[in-house]
């Protein structure tokens, strides 16, 4: 019966899920047998010859499709419940669950239903996006759970290499022979990235980060303003934050920050001017952000202030009103807001929005008032027919970070937006600081370029007067490693964007790249001449 409805299925070659629902609904209806489900519709798909029209019918099968959407497959896993050092007066507390993380979040009910167990979580996780018809060969691994930098060396070794067998569906002896065997395994790591806080980081630790793998840090900055941070028992200082900062980026890594508005102490005029000094102060810069507004949760040392009437969150119009103006006049082209909105269940908020679609609400709005967000995430592709994009540009932005310069690199179709003032001086060496921040078109791919200040001690010997590429991403669904594309993914955008790079490099007076690669993704710079050292991948150009 099963084939019955695929044959007719095929045949009737819908181009939108709702016309295929239609004709699996009117099929079964006929054949007086309960529809089947999507995922055994797929399962089944999958043994036949992979077509144009059986590749589209999975594609409108897909549970979720924004899950690959961006060009990999995300992956989360929480590490075991671990004593925190911060005494932070927003984070709630859950027994035997890892600080500011509460039951109800999908990441952490996971977790708890496998007892933490890293193998199985990624494992898991696998099987389910590969059911639900997404391709899973490249993996962005993200470990959340709090200060990953205040636990055991031990475990920490133990984590991240059963995270890698898990990928891989073998054991290995040691996280070097699982990282090994991860290069050219079916489910590949391409991104790891770890949370941590900033006054964990030191040069020792981003050196086991990456021994780790570890090509993305993401810091619980939260504020910065020292008042503020002082207030909500943070722990540190703004001069802790712009030290870490550097030395990240000096060794190459993507930086996401924490950011929470809505603080006590703070105020809508405060958050406004500490989002903009994010990205007018070269000392900060992040290449991303997740965005928590400020909530009340019972177990936190805030739910007693609140409970006293001596703060007062942000109601839902202030909050909006907020992050519409940060997103409509702050945010720039280079930068990714991840998030908007922590995954705690609204029934354990006792204070602040419950709102959980927050980024929908203000793009809504700011569509009511004729403007657009500029940051990666409301740029990127995503599921758009690629023939329609006829206008495509190699654009460059540059600014000033950490001491260094930054060259957002990207691949955008103009046409989709023709008031775009963007620059595509593309090969003049970039002997001057720029930087545009409107007018950006649809984004097909980036690549994060760091010049450096020369002849500075760094703490990797290989980096050494090198000029680094942090990032390079294609957008578009998740095509499958050696598989052709119909969108964006392996069209050369990645090589194009390397050589571009490395011109730019060489006309600044740099004679070497270094690439933070993730594991998965060695073999791919290998086939332009880069060459695995010091964990890095490096050529002379």
């Amino acid at each position: 019966m099963l084939e019955k409805i695929i044959k007719k299925i095929i045949k009737s070659r819908p181009q939108t899920a709702e016309g295929l629902i239609k004709i699996k609904r009117e099929t079964s209806n006929k054949l007086k047998i309960p529809a089947p489900s999507n995922i055994e519709l797929i399962e089944k798909l999958k043994s036949y010859k992979q077509t144009k029209n059986t590749r589209q019918i999975i594609k409108l099968l897909r549970r979720h499709p924004v899950r690959t959407l961006s060009g990999i497959a995300s992956v989360a896993v929480l590490t075991k419940p671990w004593p925190c050092p911060g005494k932070c007066i927003y984070c709630p507390e859950e027994k035997n669950i890892p600080k500011s993380y509460l039951s109800g979040e999908p990441a952490v009910d996971r977790a708890k239903a496998l007892k933490f167990n890293p193998y199985l979580q990624v494992a898991k996780r696998i099987e389910i996006l590969e059911k639900n018809g997404h391709p899973t060969d490249k993996i962005e691994l993200i470990v959340i759970g709090g200060t990953w930098s205040c636990l055991p060396l031990k475990y920490q070794n133990y984590f991240i290499k059963r995270c890698f067998d898990g990928a891989n569906q073998k054991t290995s002896k040691n996280l070097s022979l699982a990282q090994k065997l991860n290069e050219k395994a079916k489910h590949r790591i391409v991104g790891l990235t770890l949370e941590t806080r900033p006054d964990f980081i030191t040069s020792k630790e981003i050196k086991r980060m990456r021994q780790l793998g570890c090509t993305r840090v993401e810091i619980g900055v939260q504020s910065i303003d020292d008042k503020i941070l002082e207030f909500n028992q943070r722990g540190i200082t703004t001069e802790q934050v712009t030290e870490i900062t550097e030395l990240l980026k000096n060794a190459g890594f993507k930086i996401c920050y924490h950011m929470m508005p809505g603080l006590p102490k703070s105020s809508p005029q405060k958050d406004y001017k500490i989002f903009k000094q994010l990205f007018n102060d070269e000392r900060f810069q992040p290449d991303m952000l997740k965005i928590y507004p400020c909530v009340v949760t019972k177990g936190s040392k805030l739910y007693k202030i609140w409970q006293a009437k001596k703060f007062i969150p942000y109601n839902d119009n202030k909050l909006i009103d907020l992050l519409v103006k940060i997103k409509r006049e702050i945010i720039p082209p280079y930068v990714r807001i991840m998030r908007l909105f922590r995954d705690i269940p609204s029934n354990l908020i006792e204070g602040g929005t419950k709102i959980s679609n927050l980024r929908e609400v203000i793009l809504e709005k700011l569509k009511k008032q004729g403007a657009e967000c500029q940051c990666i995430h409301c740029r990127e592709i995503r599921n758009e027919p690629f023939e329609s994009f006829k206008n495509i540009k190699l654009v460059n932005r540059i600014y000033r970070a950490s001491g260094g310069r930054e060259i957002f690199l990207s691949f955008e179709d103009t046409r989709k937006n023709p008031s775009s003032r963007a620059s595509t001086r593309a090969s003049n060496g970039l002997s001057r600081t720029s930087s545009v921040h409107y007018g950006a078109g649809k984004l097909v791919a980036f690549l994060r370029l760091r010049l450096p200040p020369k002849n500075k001690k760094n703490i990797f010997n290989v980096l050494k007067n090198s000029a680094l590429i942090r990032e390079i991403h294609t957008y578009g669904q998740m095509t499958s490693i050696g598989k052709k594309s119909s969108n964006a993914q392996h069209l050369k955008f990645g090589q194009r964007l390397i050589r571009e790079s490395e011109k730019i490099a060489l006309k600044n007076g740099y004679r070497k790249m270094t690439i933070i690669a993730g594991i998965g993704v060695r073999q791919y710079f290998k086939k332009f001449g880069y060459r695995l050292s010091q964990t890095y991948m490096i050529k002379n150009i």
